[in-house]
């Protein structure tokens, strides 16, 4: 009876997670009469005209893929390789200053960053940042800083410091201390940490809303948005869902190459003894 209770609710949760994707690829490969007409549904032809008609526009829809990789591995590197260090700093270094900045550091990471919108705009105006792709990584790289910081100082507190003291006592310095003992030692925690990082970049829109208007420069979120809202009178269902489709190819690929690396990480720590 437990395992029958257990099953339900496991196949009630991929119901649940699998639902919205699986109706946009139905919706995807639907006719428009298809979408607007329920007894049409039962007499469905597939079509491929809305990948057709993504992919033909003009930047070809590719063109926004590339773009959001870019801007999503940029703004990953970025965080990483200023939060390692500081990360490591932080438990290190044991004092009332480091307890302050970990309140400090929560406090960031639950801040809502829309706050900082018009703030935001203004550095751009200001630096003349405006339709420049790879700008965006910084202000992507500052706001991955405080969740990225936390989970890798989290993952540093649970080395021993015998390993440390050992890579010293064999002459080692701190970088090197860091890049061949260290850091390899916190891999899944990096891997977990650059996966949400590159998924924050690949998800956000204010920002790359106001700072790119060159349509050869959109980012995904961005060109996504024009595609719903291209036509005043109704909204391209089957067009979107395409779009969503080809969207979402790239992360359940990151996801699915590093999903053993990105559960050993969020979980790491989580049992002690």
């Amino acid at each position: 009876m437990e395992t029958t209770i257990r099953r339900f609710w496991i196949l009630l949760l991929l119901a649940w997670s699998l639902g919205p994707l699986l109706w946009q690829l139905y919706t995807s490969f639907s006719t428009d009469q298809a979408l607007v007409t329920p007894l049409a549904a039962l007499d469905q032809r597939w079509t491929l005209a809305h990948y057709r008609a993504v992919l033909s526009g003009n930047p070809p829809f590719w063109r926004y893929l590339v773009n959001s990789l870019v801007v999503g591995a940029c703004s990953t590197v970025l965080t990483l390789v200023i939060a390692t260090p500081a990360a490591y700093a932080l438990t290190r270094m044991r004092n009332r200053i480091t307890a302050i900045a970990k309140s400090l550091l929560i406090a960031a990471a639950l801040f809502p960053y829309v706050l900082l919108f018009l703030a935001l705009l203004e550095v751009a105006r200001t630096l003349h940042l405006g339709n420049q792709l790879f700008a965006l990584t910084i202000p992507y790289a500052a706001l991955s800083q405080p969740l990225a910081i936390l989970l890798l100082s989290a993952a540093f507190q649970d080395l021993p410091v015998d390993l440390e003291d050992a890579a010293r006592l064999e002459g080692l310095g701190l970088w090197q201390r860091l890049r061949w003992v260290l850091i390899p030692l916190i891999a899944p925690a990096t891997t977990s940490t650059a996966i949400l990082v590159f998924l924050f970049s690949w998800n956000e829109y204010p920002i790359a809303l106001t700072w790119i208007s060159d349509a050869d420069r959109l980012t995904l979120p961005v060109a996504m948005a024009r595609i719903a809202g291209s036509s005043i009178y109704s909204v391209p269902y089957g067009a979107y869902a395409a779009a969503t489709v080809l969207g979402s190819i790239p992360l359940i690929a990151l996801v699915l190459i590093f999903q053993r690396s990105i559960v050993s990480g969020l979980t790491n720590g989580a049992v002690k003894g």
